[in-house]
């Protein structure tokens, strides 16, 4: 894709997003973790609904953690235009996956570009469902994502719906779906749509795009060899 003309206040290499309602996520598959089980960096590609290549993601982070850490390990996540500029940047802190420990649960912090926050997206304590805040890049709450009971894929999609702030509006969802049973049984590569109002701030849109990998992460990814997902009591 050509790169579109943004508003004055839009940060540079997030113009596709004015334009868009709706993001697909497809994340490469690893022939080395396929058959060894050996945790690579992960990779996506980024697409428009009409399939056009809009942005790259590729993790960063160093070989000692991803294979003792898992789905749970920290990483920097950086996002690329089809120039190979960085133009969004994900930091996942280490912390907690576990509803007996509300105090150090999951966050990811959006910067775009590279060093701007732009917002975070933080995991709220909840017994039953996940459930996750979006913030702006002052702290405001913006937008609510919450998900099923049971994350575990049966050959269907798992929705996490996105609701206005107040939480009674749904105005979007983050979708896992279902790739076929042997890519599911065998690897960790997903494919994931996110949707959203058009009109939705550009840099919010960013920061929905972050939280699509953040539950990636919590739940779709394999950890020792086994899926991670599971019915979560978060």
């Amino acid at each position: 894709m050509t790169i579109p003309q943004g508003p004055a206040n839009c940060p540079r290499g997030l113009e596709y997003l004015t334009l868009i309602d709706q993001l697909l996520v497809h994340q490469k598959v690893e022939l080395l973790e396929a058959f060894v089980g050996f945790e690579t960096n992960n990779k996506y590609t980024i697409k428009n609904s009409v399939g056009q290549k809009v942005y790259y993601a590729v993790e960063d982070n160093d070989c000692c953690t991803r294979n003792c850490c898992g789905p749970m390990r920290p990483f920097d996540m950086k996002i690329m235009d089809n120039f190979t500029n960085e133009v969004i940047h994900l930091h996942r802190p280490l912390a907690c996956d576990s509803c007996w420990c509300p105090c150090w649960l999951q966050s990811m912090e959006v910067s775009a570009p590279p060093g701007t926050v732009i917002g975070s997206i933080e995991q709220e304590w909840s017994i039953c469902k996940p459930n996750y805040v979006i913030k702006d890049a002052i702290g405001d709450v913006v937008l609510r994502i919450k998900g099923p009971c049971c994350t575990f894929s049966i050959c269907g999609d798992v929705e996490f719906h996105v609701y206005s702030k107040e939480g009674e509006t749904k105005v979007g969802k983050i979708t896992k779906q279902w790739s076929g049973l042997a890519r599911e049984a065998f690897t960790d590569s997903d494919y994931f749509g996110i949707s959203f109002p058009i009109d939705l701030d550009v840099k919010i849109k960013a920061v929905l795009l972050g939280a699509c990998f953040l539950i990636d992460f919590m739940f779709f990814e394999k950890g020792d060899n086994r899926s991670n997902q599971r019915t979560q009591l978060l």
